[in-house]
């Protein structure tokens, strides 16, 4: 009997006890294939639930982190239009004011991110956000220029670490094909900033003069204090690692260490990098020249856009702080539209190098806009495409780099590259003091952002574009 056709009428090609491809067509399963279909189908509803809750109780926390740490970081933008007179400042000493804090980051970066993979986020995190918070509130209470020098070094000392190591811990949570929207809602933390904080604090900067001190002095003292207590917080309440995660439960957790370990696996199949052969890696040196590239532009709009747009009217601080939120809207916008695509899409190149050109273009007509529409227009255009290259970008290194080399290979990345926030500020005073015109020096920050957008281009296919095995 076994080779008797049986059902031939309705299209059934199968002999007893024999099932073929013609009853997959006909939604006819064996008993092994329904439960392999089941147990896909439960793996994929148990990986949504796990993306949903990091979603929402691991990223707004590391958001909330961010924000304080860039309002630290670029508050002294804003306190310039005051400070600047009150300490004499000029144009040049105040690009250095603003770049030495990137020395100071560079100098304990690497280190900082190597311990925080050994001691655990926790730990370490909040150990630098204590840090931070006393230095940024002290120096409210500077008397010179050099002064403010001595202290924007040591908060950078200070901070050092902290994006590298958000960026290294949310690997830890994330697989790749989640990582660039994840990372863009950690990044999204500096368009927030701005928002938020710039209207905050011009608002600051006109109203409060309390016990005979310069409404400046409490701008960077009130936006200091917030560290400190978020550095307390982060110790009792971010977990280090999914094991530690009360939120999930056990077969969650069984979920993501099985998801992040295969990809970790895929990782050393194709190579192995030690942390000294990372930061020794063509790859990871390549990515250094492009992200220093697209943070010339990303210093240039956040060190001196307030005075740019200062620039174009006889605006008072507060409406100059009301009027810095517009391109940060636009930036927001875009940044959650381009790193959904990104992930869409398994794409990167195209999604940073795209971007990146538009900012660049943007930096460049800067200095030949007749009226002050088109230069807010142009400020959109630069905020929109510095902003939503980076989610895409910082997706690139865990594409190879996994536990210590990544460690070491991302701290690098960022450390060089941030070297940019030194260079970028410094340069643009110098020439305003030259030429006596802001938006026209702002130009040659176009030239580094430029060749970064033509660089990312050129990455070999294998980095930029997951495989489609992945998918």
């Amino acid at each position: 009997m076994s080779g008797r056709r049986l059902g031939s009428g309705f299209g059934r090609s199968s002999t007893v006890g024999t099932v073929t491809q013609t009853d997959s067509v006909l939604g006819v399963m064996s008993p092994s294939d329904m439960k392999q279909a089941q147990g896909t189908e439960q793996e994929t509803v148990t990986g949504q639930r796990v993306m949903r809750k990091l979603r929402w109780r691991i990223l707004p926390f590391v958001l909330l982190l961010f924000v304080i740490a860039l309002i630290d970081r670029n508050n002294i933008s804003l306190a310039a239009l005051t400070m600047n007179k009150e300490l004499a400042i000029t144009g040049q000493q105040f690009g250095l004011v603003f770049g030495i804090f990137f020395l100071g980051y560079f100098v304990f970066e690497i280190p900082s991110n190597l311990l925080l993979h050994r001691i655990g986020a926790r730990i370490w995190i909040a150990r630098i956000l204590l840090s931070w918070g006393i230095v940024a509130t002290a120096t409210g209470f500077v008397q010179t220029v050099h002064q403010l020098y001595a202290l924007r070094f040591l908060l950078g000392l200070a901070e050092a670490g902290y994006f590298p190591g958000m960026v290294l811990y949310l690997t830890y949570w994330f697989p790749r094909r989640e990582q660039a929207r994840a990372l863009a809602l950690l990044l999204i933390a500096t368009p927030i900033t701005n928002i938020l904080g710039a209207p905050a604090s011009g608002f600051i900067l006109d109203h409060t003069h309390w016990l005979g001190l310069s409404s400046w002095r409490w701008l960077l003292i009130l936006e200091g204090v917030p560290a400190i207590i978020l550095g307390a917080l982060t110790y009792m309440l971010l977990p280090s690692r999914p094991q530690e995660a009360r939120f999930l439960n056990t077969e969650e957790k069984q979920w993501l260490q099985e998801e992040l370990g295969r990809e970790e696996l895929q990782k050393l199949e194709q190579r192995q990098y030690s942390s000294v052969e990372a930061l020794t890696s063509g790859r990871v040196w390549y990515l250094v020249l492009v992200y220093f590239g697209l943070m010339c532009g990303l210093w240039s709009l956040s060190s001196w856009g307030p005075q740019l747009v200062k620039s174009l009217s006889e605006y008072s601080n507060s409406l100059v702080g009301l009027l810095l939120v517009i391109p940060n809207l636009v930036a927001l916008a875009a940044m959650v539209t381009v790193s959904r695509s990104s992930d869409r899409r398994l794409e990167r190149r195209y999604h940073v190098a795209i971007p990146a050109l538009a900012s660049a273009g943007a930096l460049a007509l800067l200095g030949t806009s007749p009226s002050a529409f088109l230069s807010m227009t142009l400020l959109c255009f630069l905020a929109a495409g510095v902003f939503s290259c980076l989610g895409p970008f910082w997706a690139l290194p865990s594409e190879f780099l996994t536990g210590y080399s990544a460690a070491a290979g991302i701290a690098l990345i960022n450390s060089i590259g941030n070297l940019a926030g030194f260079v970028s500020p410094v340069v643009i005073g110098f020439a305003t003091e030259r030429t006596g015109s802001l938006s026209a020096s702002l130009a040659l920050a176009a030239i580094p952002v430029f060749i970064a957008s033509t660089l990312v281009l050129f990455l070999p296919k294998g980095v930029g574009r997951l495989v489609a095995a992945e998918s």
